[in-house]
């Protein structure tokens, strides 16, 4: 396909990160975007069993992101996966790619936090990894994982036949890292401007042929809660830039163009406001679905294993009645009752029947209905 140059913008030699910023310009957005933050992360912290309660977010992050990058899931599609695992991570044959390539997304977030837990900071080493876990499987397989570009790369207006932008040229590229990662770690900028300047200036750098988005949009993510500004990794900003994506690439673009990194850290703020009150809801309907839902299956199961049954759903909100029997940590006599209690009280409802040795497919709806996107 021949592309067009005419329009397109280059990466900005030198110019990172920039020598001064105007804090009147993005004042009041940094101010607001900071309280909303801190509001979130007050929920989150009065949140005793987090992982539990919003790995739906996660898996809700994992389907928007990746549908940015033009990879099309559902939350159903990816928990009906999950539930059909058997612990290998090899996808199985009636696995759309496109469900296991917005899987592998969710499952590199996953180990980065983790990663980060055991010590590692971010840095090349890190995302090198994160990348190989990323692209192992589908169309990405065949684009390099976990190894830097070695030719130029670019963003491109495929309807239009349009360079968008140019990247940092491979030869520049170690250089253009190392002083990220140097940014990253030295900066006194506040925490909400340096992660910022720190996405823009990683998608500006587009280090891998491929993934970059997806991988950009993750290192908001671990940098606000590396740097202790979340007290938990559940924020997730991808929902706003899906729902703007024109102006927030016109604007990263703005950047190299014109030197405007403060329209940048004005729009940047903004979502971060924004997606932490819609976070923000959507977690404490959850915390209360949780809470009402606590006495639901106490009455319904009057059994000490109700929160057991609970916590499951919680956690596996799409599942094979054979892995809540043998998983759940209940009895398995006592598992098979809860589930016909909670079938006929319409608590769960069937999304498949059992059919020869596949096990019936049951789906907690309350919840699913809060975390479809």
């Amino acid at each position: 396909m021949d592309l067009n140059l005419d329009s397109s913008v280059s990466y900005h030699y030198n110019n990172f990160p920039p020598k001064n910023l105007n804090y009147t310009k993005f004042i009041k957005e940094l101010i607001q975007a900071t309280d909303a933050i801190a509001r979130y992360d007050q929920m989150l912290k009065t949140i005793h069993n987090s992982e539990i309660l919003l790995a739906p977010l996660r898996n809700q992050e994992a389907v928007i992101s990746s549908r940015m990058e033009g990879t099309v899931s559902t939350m159903d599609e990816i928990l009906k996966f999950e539930a059909d695992e058997n612990g290998e991570s090899s996808q199985n044959q009636y696995t759309r790619s496109e469900v296991f390539e917005t899987i592998l997304y969710q499952r590199a977030l996953i180990n980065a936090q983790k990663a980060m837990q055991d010590g590692y900071r971010l840095s090349k080493s890190m995302i090198r990894t994160i990348h190989q876990q990323l692209l192992s499987f589908g169309r990405g397989a065949t684009k390099s994982p976990g190894e830097f570009k070695k030719e130029q790369n670019f963003l491109a207006d495929k309807l239009k036949k349009n360079i968008l932008f140019v990247p940092i040229s491979p030869e520049k590229l170690d250089d253009g890292l190392e002083i990220l990662f140097d940014y990253i770690e030295k900066s006194d900028h506040p925490i909400l401007i340096k992660t910022a300047l720190m996405h823009l200036e990683f998608e500006a750098l587009h280090p891998f042929q491929d993934g970059n988005g997806r991988i950009g949009r993750m290192l908001i993510t671990l940098l606000l809660w590396s740097s202790g500004v979340i007290s938990a990794p559940h924020f997730y900003i991808s929902g706003y830039l899906e729902e703007n994506k024109d102006l927030y690439i016109d604007t990263m673009r703005n950047v190299s163009e014109t030197g405007d990194w403060e329209r940048w850290c004005e729009f940047f703020l903004k979502a971060v406001e924004i997606q932490a009150m819609r976070n923000l809801e959507v977690a404490e309907k959850i915390k209360d679905l949780y809470e009402e839902m606590k006495g639901i299956f106490s009455e319904i199961l009057s059994s000490k294993w109700s929160v057991n049954a609970l916590d499951y759903v919680f956690t596996n909100p799409v599942f094979r009645n054979n892995k809540f029997t043998t998983n759940s940590g209940i009895p398995g006599p006592t598992a098979a009752r809860f589930t016909r209690l909670l079938l006929e009280k319409g608590i769960i409802v069937t999304k498949e029947e059992s059919s020869g040795r596949r096990p019936a497919l049951y789906s907690f709806e309350p919840l699913m209905r809060l975390v479809r996107v």
